[in-house]
């Protein structure tokens, strides 16, 4: 049977993937936010979505620790790997005190090789609880690829900050602009052809070559580009007006909603980074652990595909709103083990 672009499976998520497999749908992208093994209980009512409410219906149970948590989660990792595009990555957000299990987890199915970050998100603002430890302000996001060699990758670039502009780029000019210079020349011997040759009556130093032809040389240099140091060593300049921006490191900063709509409902902006960096327009983003329906929105708003899944009515209500809300299609699926003791989120 065709699928519409956009699904939602109600129910439990093994047999959503398991549907996905012989459906042969292939996923270029995979967020998930599984539960954490906490042993808590998520609770959702009217005006409040968090664990901490004296009263509420019973949005999710996190009960599944150790051994039974682990074993869950593996059947769905390698459903999920087995319906992975080649190129296709996963980033999977769990808590520090699970984060090294999991990983573990992680490298036996989809391989060591294949590891690429491990993510520290700050998630909150610093917590002045007593307790004998330090706090804790962040969780973990394990990013991994199914293949060593083939990812889709967009890498989102970070606005420099006025501290940061002004220690890369220490220069100013006779117009107030900031700059930095690099070097002309590069490592690696050019033995015949002009990057190897004689520019302005000197030569690469020994074991490198000119990064530009000469004729490139000549240009930088006629429109101001080169500074020539009192010893005459030419270098490039760089201005900071003109910096794209700095590539992004392996910590992030995205709070979670001060007022979610569902429990553990993290960070949109965050999730619209995961998409445009490990994603294309057009691609099947997944979260098989929906909740919120936050990834879905996200995926649809970018001009990509999703699929989600849960097994929570009070999920199933929450995210049936907020995609009607932005007139956003897709086709319901009940694969049956759906959580019927939780009633419907208002």
């Amino acid at each position: 049977m065709e699928r519409a672009a956009n699904l939602l499976f109600f129910g439990d998520n093994a047999e959503g993937l398991r549907q996905l497999e012989q459906d042969q749908r292939l996923i270029d992208l995979v967020y998930i936010d599984p539960p954490f093994g906490t042993g808590d209980e998520f609770l959702i009512s009217e005006n409040r979505a968090n664990s901490i409410s004296a009263s509420g219906l019973t949005a999710y149970s996190d009960k599944a620790q150790g051994d039974e948590y682990l074993d869950a989660l593996r059947r769905r990792l390698i459903g999920i790997r087995l319906i992975m595009a080649d190129y296709a990555s996963i980033y999977v957000h769990i808590d520090v005190k699970m984060e090294h299990r999991v990983r573990v987890l992680m490298d036996s199915i989809f391989g060591a090789k294949n590891f690429r970050n491990s993510i520290a998100r700050v998630k909150c603002n610093p917590k002045n609880f007593g307790r004998n430890g330090y706090g804790n302000i962040r969780d973990t996001v394990l990013f991994y690829s199914k293949s060593p060699s083939r990812i889709t990758w967009n890498p989102q670039l970070v606005p420099l900050s006025e501290e940061q502009i002004e220690k890369l780029y220490p220069n100013i000019d006779g117009t107030g602009r900031r700059f930095t210079t690099t070097p002309l020349h590069a490592p690696g011997v050019t033995a015949r052809g002009p990057t190897g040759q004689e520019w302005k009556g000197m030569r690469p130093p020994p074991g490198r070559h000119w990064r530009y032809q000469p004729d490139k040389l000549d240009s930088l240099d006629a429109d101001g580009l080169i500074h020539w140091s009192s010893a005459g060593n030419p270098r490039k300049i760089c201005y900071a007006d003109e910096a794209a921006g700095a590539l992004p490191q392996d910590v992030w900063e995205y709070k979670d909603p001060q007022h979610p709509q569902y429990p553990t409902e993290k960070n949109a902006e965050m999730l619209a980074r995961i998409i445009n960096t490990s994603s294309n327009p057009d691609d099947t983003v997944m979260d098989c652990y929906a909740g919120s329906g936050a990834t879905l929105l996200q995926a649809a708003n970018l001009g990509r595909r999703f699929i989600g899944m849960d097994s929570s009515p009070a999920a199933l209500g929450v995210m049936s709103k907020r995609l009607a809300n932005e007139g956003i299609g897709f086709d319901l699926i009940e694969t049956g083990d759906q959580n019927t003791t939780t009633p419907a989120a208002a």
